[in-house]
């Protein structure tokens, strides 16, 4: 834009100088001020609908539409904050006005959080969405007698409490669950709604999945779980650790896709509570931000987001970009393979793709099987048509039952038709050329386990068990065991062993001396001469390695379970780990010892064991 076809007031915004016009008097000013609010209102949610067109994948397609978007928004927030008490008066600005131009900063905010997976964006989130409920922007929407309007309150509570729950703010995320309970009350009272039932569900839905994530109880009281990374979890590499994994190539976690399709998993939004504890696992615990959106006279741009290049010996790791990461919701084949090309062909030079799927299993039926990329299953896609032809609340072809599309035959059939809504290990093939860190947690995850490394790139495979026992098969919708132990070790020790009522020292405890196993793990991978080679190209990236010690710490506690019985009830892995990892008589030792100071130590067998039986 020159500067001949600047407005008035835009010329007056590079200036600083409103200040130097009689705003009392003078009616074209006043025009002039309400024309160019209208322009600005009306453009951004231009800019704002055009969002939804943009494609949810790859990085440089949709920033630069995004930048003008939040260029605009920020350009409308000073303004109306700079004249809104004129256009209180001409234009006839409402409060809920403004509340909804402050939720849609709420809203790019957080759909910028989850394109670039940094959590700096969350914190801006909710110091917007904060504010609007701290200066009750929606509190006079009821008198309007509109019903759109009281939709557009309850998708922003509905909003704030998604930000609060990724945030952890579990004492106002409940306070907020309340008010929305209240509102939809309201709304159902005045408008008797076709949508009152979908309200409903909403909030069993995020009632249930917080009583669910805060089940355990140390000093009575629930205790919010936190996954995100920190300095006090690292493992650090003991000494000589460097040297060693200089002479080797290191790569470091770019991409990732999380992928949840358990059909009867507890789920808010699109967040199974698998997924959710994954994409927490793969961040770093964000530094809060103070300032309220109202006190801000300048609003950090996500446009300007630059990746910054990881230092591997970094210690502070607050300092270093989270990976990228896409959340897939039961998605198609289609999707899947499209996402994942597409992170696959933003893989730096350096960079590792993580793929983490989170499913029901698929078997083939097949009596003769041989082609492990086939013949053998895999893990269940979405299949569009069975959301509306089947029960949602029975899970359409799994493990246990076998699929139409699987049995289908013709008289010209000469072998079995596998199901076309399934991922099998040869579907994965292609993006063998590139490092790979697979991790699948499913009843049918052991097919995965013989992929060929046909590219002779860096591959790992961390894969769940494929048995649980039978005390805990009503807790399967709550989550998975093996995601619980990828995401928070100390909780899944306790819940495997029952333990839903700690005290403070007896939690202290617990996650003190998980830390201590895991941290000896890692001594132990890099002392040890038998790990296969290829496991230490992971090594260099923090969230990998621990990803590694805790899939050992998992299959060590099941190991000494009394419970779990048979190689089934044990995660496994490609390439697989070495004894003098899985049974390692230290950690054995160290378990162990964990397990008499809280009283527990009868549900573990008699050890340290030193082979597998």
């Amino acid at each position: 834009m020159t500067a001949t076809s600047l407005t008035p007031t835009d010329k007056l915004a590079a200036s600083g100088n409103y200040e130097y016009l009689n705003e009392n008097n003078d009616q074209e000013f006043e025009d002039k001020i309400v024309e160019e609010f209208t322009h600005l209102l009306e453009k951004s949610k231009q800019l704002f609908n055009g969002l939804r067109d943009l494609p949810q994948y790859g990085h440089k397609q949709w920033q630069p539409y995004f930048g003008r978007t939040f260029d605009v928004y920020t350009r409308l927030w000073k303004f109306q904050q700079q004249h809104r008490v004129l256009l209180d008066k001409k234009f006839g600005l409402k409060r809920w006005q403004i509340g909804e131009i402050a939720s849609k900063i709420g809203q790019l905010y957080y759909h910028f959080y989850i394109r670039t997976s940094e959590t700096t964006y969350l914190n801006e989130a909710f110091a917007f969405y904060s504010a609007i409920r701290t200066r009750a922007y929606y509190s006079k929407v009821n008198r309007e007698e509109k019903p759109d309007l009281m939709v557009k309150k309850l998708r922003y509570y509905a909003r704030f409490i998604v930000v609060c729950l990724l945030l952890k703010k579990t004492k106002l995320m409940r306070e907020l669950v309340r008010e929305l309970n209240r509102q939809i009350d309201e709304y159902v009272k005045a408008y008797d709604p076709d949508d009152s039932l979908e309200w409903q569900l909403v909030l069993n839905e995020i009632s249930t999945f917080i009583d669910i994530d805060n089940q355990l109880n140390v000093d009575h009281t629930p205790i919010t779980l936190y996954y995100r990374l920190t300095n006090s979890l690292i493992p650090p590499l003991p000494n000589g650790a460097e040297k060693f994994l200089s002479n080797i190539q290191l790569y470091s976690l770019e991409e990732i896709l999380i992928i949840g399709n358990y059909q009867d998993q507890i789920k808010f939004s699109e967040l199974t509570l698998d997924m959710y504890r994954m994409l927490q696992a793969v961040e770093r615990q964000p530094i809060e931000l103070t300032a309220s959106s109202e006190d801000r006279t300048t609003m950090q741009s996500p446009a300007n987001h630059q990746k910054e290049v990881p230092d591997l010996y970094d210690s502070d790791s607050s300092k270093r970009s989270n990976p990228h990461k896409y959340l897939l919701y039961k998605p198609t084949f289609s999707q899947i393979y499209a996402f994942t090309a597409s992170a696959f062909k933003e893989l730096p030079t350096n960079g590792v793709l993580l793929l983490y799927i989170s499913a029901d299993g698929y078997d083939t039926h097949m009596k003769i099987k041989t082609a492990h990329s086939y013949d053998f299953g895999g893990v269940k896609t979405n299949n569009r048509r069975d959301d509306v032809n089947d029960n949602l609340n029975s899970p359409a072809n799994t493990l246990g039952k076998k699929s139409t599309s699987a049995t289908t035959t013709t008289a010209t059939t000469a072998t079995p038709i596998k199901d076309i809504h399934t991922i099998f290990p040869g579907d994965l093939y292609p993006f063998l050329r590139k490092p790979l860190f697979l991790i699948i947690d499913s009843n049918n995850s052991i097919v995965f386990q013989n992929m060929p490394n046909l590219f002779g790139q860096p591959l790992i495979s961390l894969l769940s068990p494929v048995k649980i026992p039978a005390v805990f098969h009503d807790y399967q919708n709550k989550g998975s065991l093996f995601t619980l132990f990828l995401t928070s070790p100390a909780f899944a020790f306790c819940f495997v062993c029952h333990l839903n009522e700690l005290t403070s020292e007896q939690w202290n405890l617990c996650q003190e001396n998980v830390n201590k196993i895991i941290f000896e793990i890692i001594r132990i991978f890099l002392k040890s001469k038998l790990v296969d080679g290829m496991i230490y190209h992971f090594f260099g990236d923090e969230f990998l390695r621990i990803f590694l010690a805790r899939f050992v710490f998992c299959y060590a506690v099941l190991r000494l379970h009394r419970a779990f019985k048979g190689s089934g009830f044990y995660p496994s892995s490609q390439p697989q780990l070495s004894n003098d990892l899985l049974e390692n008589v230290l950690v054995h030792k160290m378990i162990l010892e964990l397990s008499a100071s809280l009283n527990i130590r009868q549900l573990f067998l008699e050890g340290p064991l030193t082979t597998l039986e």
